[in-house]
């Protein structure tokens, strides 16, 4: 089974789309990653939800082995302003026990 790191940013309001636009960005440089299976920066609907950075790999080594790497480093080389986020959220991380998807 893979695992799953979700990372909470509560953004101020007026960074949102700078922030989204990070994304865009650099959209598609993490997928040459050695065991990278997906992401998703999911915009919240309610005023008090965080973003969430959702990315998908084949293991926990495999995403370790990413932020130790350059490619982590030029992702966060240059990050939004202080006064873009504030406090709470944060990195939670998962093992997959099971999962299922649509047969298309």
């Amino acid at each position: 089974m893979s695992f799953i790191v979700n990372n909470r940013i509560y953004v101020n309001e007026g960074f949102e789309a700078e922030f989204e636009e990070r994304f865009r960005l650099r959209a598609g440089e993490i997928d040459a990653q050695p065991g990278f299976i997906a992401m998703r920066v999911l915009r919240p609907l309610g005023n008090q939800a965080p973003y969430v950075v959702e990315t998908e790999w084949e293991s926990q080594a495999a995403f370790r082995a990413w932020v130790g790497s350059d490619d982590f480093k030029r992702a966060h080389a240059n990050p939004l302003p202080a006064e873009a986020t504030r406090e709470g959220g944060g990195i939670e991380q998962f093992e997959v026990v099971e999962g299922t998807q649509a047969s298309r």
